[in-house]
C-alpha cells in the first residue's frame, strides 16, 4: 500500500528542513521561519498539521493568502515559495515549499517594522547573530577568506583545542580585542571552515571544525 507523501513528512517530524502549523495567525511571525528556512537550504511548511503530529485542517485560503503576503511583504528579499493543496481525511493541508536563497541574507519584518535575519537549527527558527549574517552575507557574496594566522588566531586555536567551545565573550577576553575586531576574525575562521559557529536559543558559541 502506497503511503501518502504528507503521512511521510509528518512521521519525519520537525527539523532543519521541517516545520507544523496548525494555522498561520500572523504574517510577520511566519515570515522569521521562511526566511529562516531560505538562509539555511530551504524547508517545507505543513499548514493544517499539530505539533503532535495529527491533522487538524487549515483555513486554506486565508492561510495561503498570510503566506503570500509574509514572503512577498515581509521578507527582504522576496521569497518565491511553492504552495501545494492536499486532503487528509477531508481535512486541508497546505505544504508550502520554501527554496534555499541565492540572495542570503533574508530579513523577516517583525511587528514593529523591524528587519531581523533568522536562521534554521535543528526544529527551532532563531535570530542569527552579526557573525552568522556576515557569513551568510560573505558566502552569498563567493568572497574568499584570506587567513593570515598571526598569534592572534594560533592563540585562539589553541584554546579551542583545550576548552572545546568559547562565547564571543570568552574570546574578546583572550585577545584583549573590541567586540568589532573579534567578530570580524570570526567571520574570516568560520567562512574558511576553520571553526563551527552554533546558535542556541540561549548562547552562540564556536568550536573547531
Amino acid at each position: 500500500m502506497n503511503i501518502h507523501p504528507i503521512f511521510k513528512l509528518i512521521a519525519e517530524g520537525e527539523n532543519d528542513t521541517l516545520d507544523f502549523k496548525k494555522t498561520i495567525s500572523s504574517a510577520s511571525k511566519i515570515a522569521k521561519t521562511i526566511a529562516a528556512f531560505a538562509n539555511h537550504k530551504g524547508g517545507r511548511l505543513l499548514v493544517g498539521v499539530n505539533d503532535n503530529k495529527t491533522i487538524s485542517g487549515t483555513r486554506s485560503e486565508d492561510d495561503k493568502y498570510m503566506l503570500d503576503l509574509a514572503s512577498h511583504f515581509y521578507c527582504k528579499p522576496e521569497i518565491n515559495i511553492e504552495l501545494i493543496d492536499w486532503e487528509i481525511g477531508g481535512k486541508p493541508v497546505i505544504e508550502c515549499i520554501i527554496p534555499e536563497g541565492k540572495e542570503k541574507p533574508y530579513y523577516a519584518k517583525d511587528e514593529d517594522g523591524k528587519w531581523w535575519v533568522h536562521i534554521r537549527v535543528k526544529d527551532k527558527t532563531l535570530l542569527a547573530s552579526k557573525v552568522v549574517v556576515d557569513v551568510l552575507r560573505r558566502n552569498t557574496n563567493f568572497q574568499g577568506a584570506m587567513i593570515q594566522y598571526s598569534k592572534h588566531e594560533e592563540s585562539l586555536l589553541k584554546f579551542l583545542e583545550k576548552t572545546e567551545k568559547a562565547t564571543l565573550k570568552d574570546i574578546c577576553k583572550l585577545l584583549n580585542f573590541s567586540r568589532w575586531r573579534t567578530q570580524k576574525m570570526l567571520v574570516n575562521l568560520v567562512s574558511a571552515g576553520v571553526i563551527r559557529n552554533h546558535t542556541t536559543e540561549k548562547i552562540e558559541f564556536f568550536t573547531l571544525s
